[in-house]
């Protein structure tokens, strides 16, 4: 196992987002691309925490025009020029987007991502989610799909089902999100950098790296982990 070179400097990234947001998708595609540029220089602590875009989203889910349109007020030819800039902006980062037609409820899947958590494979797992449901189209509010996403990144599936059919984890996400917005974040993808510094949104690779490369040339406070 590779480890890091003793002069890559520790960062903390804390990334708020919602599976169901695609412009979260493309800010962690950008952000990993930026880290992988950065290469040794940089110990990076990748840590997702919840935000629901639509927590009274029902069981089912809406149509993407439907929920588009009355959320924003747009035209289906406005959604689908919309979609298409999305497909392309993930296309540079390596995300491919598929022909999603349908929005999802997403609070199972932040329970289940505090867990992964625990089992340290958060990040993968969060991942995989973003795949699921951005390029495979999948209804990640079904406990049959979630379960065989969490597999797929080596969790257990029978854990993972005991957890969705509870209500483990519930009162943890609603904690962070209520956290979260007493930061004043309200819209995501949200990145703080070591507690102190926040980028909003989907942003270029480039933005990301020069960023990181700028918080870890200032000075450390001496005594400071």
């Amino acid at each position: 196992m590779s480890q890091a070179s003793p002069a890559a400097q520790p960062l903390q990234i804390d990334f708020i987002s919602d599976i169901a947001c695609p412009w979260c998708a493309i800010g962690l595609a950008s952000l990993q691309r930026a880290l992988e540029n950065l290469g040794d220089a940089v110990d990076a602590r990748v840590v997702v925490h919840p935000f629901e875009l639509t927590p009274d989203m029902p069981a089912g889910g809406a149509s993407l025009v439907d929920y588009l349109g009355k959320k924003y007020g747009r035209t289906p030819e406005q959604i689908a020029e919309t979609q298409e800039a999305i497909r392309e902006r993930g296309a540079s980062v390596g995300f491919a987007f598929g022909p999603r037609t349908r929005v999802y409820n997403t609070f199972d899947a932040h329970r289940l991502l505090q867990w992964a958590g625990l089992e340290g494979k958060q990040l993968s797992f969060k991942l995989a989610l973003l795949r699921a449901y951005h390029g495979d189209c999948l209804d990640v509010s079904n406990h049959d799909v979630l379960v065989q996403t969490a597999q797929s990144v080596g969790l257990d599936a029978d854990a993972a089902r005991a957890v969705l059919e509870s209500d483990a984890f519930a009162d943890e996400v609603r904690a962070e999100e209520a956290q979260v917005q007493a930061m004043g974040i309200q819209s995501v993808p949200a990145i703080v950098f070591n507690q102190q510094y926040l980028i909003n949104g989907g942003q270029p690779v480039e933005t990301f790296e020069n960023a990181i490369r700028q918080i870890l040339a200032e000075p450390q406070e001496e005594g400071e982990e």
